[in-house]
C-alpha cells in the first residue's frame, strides 16, 4: 500500500550542500506596489491599501485592472490559510482576520482554512530552521482550538462592528486535511508534482534563504509549496475561489498556486499580501519570535490583550488603527487629534486597545479587560469587587489560590497565615506590622484586627494579598 503523503515527505531530507543547488536560478521577487490608477481611486481595493492592509498585488496587473473589475463584478470568494502549529492563533494572525473580515463586509464570500494536512508539513517561509513534527493528535486539537477562536472573532465582527444595511458574505471553516488524509503519495506526485518545474520553486527567496543555510532544507518543507497550490485549486474549483490572502513572506506560495491553476484550467487567480506586523524593536509578532501576544484567552487574557495595546509606542497607535481596527479614516484622524490635544489622557492608545479587544473576546471580553485594569492600577475597590474568580486568576497568573472557611473572629494575621502569605512565629507578624501586607489594596498594619466585611471582605467573597510588591494571593471565601 502506498505510503500517505506527509510520512513520506517527512522521510526524505535536502541539504544546501547539494551541488544541485549552485545551479539554481536567482530569487526572483515579484513584490508590486499598488499602483492609485484611476480605475482603483474608489472600491475596496484602493480603501484598504490606503489603511495599509494591502502591501503587494500577484499578478503585476492585477491590482490595476483585472482585480477591481473582478470584485466590482459581483461577489467573489477570498481565502486565508492557518496552519494550526499552535493551540492558539497570534496577534500576528490577526491582521489576515481583518482582511477577510473587509472582504465579508463588503458582501464577498471568505474561507477560512485551517491547515491540518499542511501543519504536518510545515512552512518554512520566514522560518530560520525546521518546524518540529507535530503528532496528529496535537494537530487535530490545535485546529479545533483555532476554529472555536476564528468563529468566535467572525461573530464577535457581526454583533459588534457590521453596518445592518450591508448585506454580509459568508464565512466558511475548512479544514485542508479533508482532502488529503485518503490520497496516497504516487497518486498526489503523478497528478499535482508533474506540473511543477525546480527551477521555479528552488527560486523562491524562502527556499533559497533556507537552502544557503547551515541546516539546509528538508524535502518535507520544500514541498510545501505544492500543497499550498493545490489548496488554492481546490477552493477554486470546488468554491469558486479566486483570490488568496496571505503574509507578505507567503508571496512565493501565492505565485505557485496561481501559476499551478492557470496551467491546469488556464484561469486567471490572484494573490494578495498584507504586511507583517512587527513589535516597536521591528521584530516579527509571531509566536517563534517569543513575543507572542495569543487570541485565545486561556493563553493571554483580555486584560492582557488590552494592556498590550494600550502600551504600543506613540509611533505605532495610527498605524494599528487603521490597521487592526474598521474605523472610518475621519475618525481615526478626529482621535489621533484629540491626541495631539491631550496626550496625556491617550485616547488613541485606549480606543486601539478597546476596539481590538472587543473583536477579539467580545464585549463581555473588554468589559472584563477594563475591570481588571481599573482594579490593578487604579487600586478602584469596585471594580475588583466585581471581578469574578477566573478575571482574577487571569489577572493575576502568578498568585496562589485558596479556598478557606471563615471562622468567627478571623484577623488579618490569621488570614495571611491559613493562605501561606507569611512565614510562621514571629517573622511574619513582624511583616504585617511593618506595613508589607496589603489587602483588597489598602496596607494593614495591625496584625490582630479582625477581617471587616467590605473592606477585608469583599461582597463576591474574595480578599486579594499583596506582600511585598510582587507576591498575590487570592483567598475565596466559602461560607460568606
Amino acid at each position: 500500500m502506498a505510503a500517505s503523503i506527509a510520512r513520506f515527505f517527512s522521510r526524505v531530507s535536502w541539504h544546501g550542500s547539494c551541488i544541485i543547488l549552485k545551479n539554481t536560478l536567482p530569487c526572483i521577487s515579484l513584490r508590486y506596489t499598488f499602483h492609485r490608477s484611476a480605475t482603483t481611486q474608489s472600491g475596496l481595493l484602493f480603501s484598504l491599501n490606503k489603511r495599509g492592509i494591502l502591501k503587494d498585488a500577484f499578478p503585476e496587473n492585477a491590482a490595476q485592472d483585472q482585480l477591481p473589475q473582478l470584485l466590482q463584478s459581483g461577489c467573489q470568494t477570498v481565502y486565508c490559510g492557518f496552519d494550526p502549529t499552535a493551540d492558539s492563533l497570534h496577534v500576528g494572525n490577526l491582521l489576515a482576520i481583518v482582511g477577510l473580515l473587509h472582504f465579508r463586509s463588503a458582501g464577498h464570500n471568505v474561507i477560512a482554512l485551517i491547515g491540518g494536512a499542511t501543519a504536518q508539513i510545515g512552512d518554512p517561509s520566514g522560518k530560520t530552521s525546521e518546524r518540529e513534527q507535530l503528532p496528529s493528535d496535537v494537530v487535530e486539537d490545535n485546529t479545533r482550538a483555532i476554529r472555536d477562536s476564528l468563529q468566535r472573532i467572525f461573530t464577535n465582527h457581526e454583533l459588534h462592528f457590521h453596518n445592518d444595511s450591508k448585506k454580509l458574505g459568508t464565512v466558511t471553516l475548512m479544514n485542508n486535511l479533508a482532502w488529503y488524509k485518503d490520497w496516497n503519495v504516487v497518486a498526489f506526485l503523478s497528478e499535482v508534482g508533474r506540473r511543477f518545474r525546480m527551477g521555479t520553486l528552488l527560486s523562491r527567496h524562502s527556499v533559497q534563504s533556507r537552502l544557503k543555510s547551515a541546516e539546509g532544507m528538508s524535502l518535507t518543507e520544500f514541498s510545501y509549496q505544492l500543497f499550498q497550490a493545490y489548496d488554492f485549486y481546490h477552493l477554486n474549483q470546488n468554491h469558486s475561489c479566486k483570490i488568496q490572502l496571505g503574509g507578505t513572506d507567503q508571496l512565493g506560495n501565492l505565485m505557485s498556486g496561481h501559476e499551478f491553476i492557470h496551467k491546469v484550467t488556464g484561469q486567471d487567480v490572484y494573490g494578495l499580501t498584507i504586511p507583517l506586523v512587527t513589535s516597536s524593536a521591528g521584530d516579527k509578532l509571531g509566536k517563534t519570535a517569543g513575543n507572542a501576544v495569543w487570541l485565545n484567552r486561556d493563553k493571554t487574557s483580555p486584560f492582557d490583550l488590552y494592556q498590550f495595546f494600550l502600551r504600543q509606542p506613540d509611533s505605532s497607535v495610527e498605524w494599528y488603527l487603521k490597521l487592526f481596527t474598521f474605523l472610518p479614516l475621519a475618525e481615526v484622524e478626529r482621535v489621533m487629534e484629540q491626541q495631539r490635544q491631550e496626550p496625556g489622557k491617550r485616547p488613541a492608545h485606549k480606543r486601539l486597545a478597546a476596539e481590538i479587544t472587543k473583536l477579539v473576546h467580545g464585549k463581555e471580553g473588554l468589559e472584563s479587560a477594563k475591570r481588571c485594569t481599573n482594579a490593578l492600577y487604579h487600586s478602584n475597590l469596585q471594580a475588583l469587587e466585581q471581578m469574578s474568580d477566573a478575571e482574577l486568576q487571569e489577572l493575576f497568573r502568578e498568585a496562589s489560590f485558596h479556598e478557606l472557611l471563615l471562622e468567627p473572629g478571623t484577623t488579618v494575621l490569621d488570614a495571611c497565615r491559613r493562605a501561606e502569605a507569611i512565614p510562621q512565629g514571629g517573622k511574619g507578624y513582624r511583616m504585617v506590622s511593618e506595613g508589607a501586607v496589603w489587602i483588597n489594596h489598602s496596607k494593614t498594619d495591625s496584625p490582630e484586627q479582625v477581617l471587616i466585611p467590605g473592606q477585608h471582605l469583599l461582597a463576591n467573597g474574595l480578599s486579594l494579598l499583596k506582600v511585598g510588591k510582587k507576591n498575590f494571593h487570592i483567598i475565596k471565601w466559602l461560607n460568606l
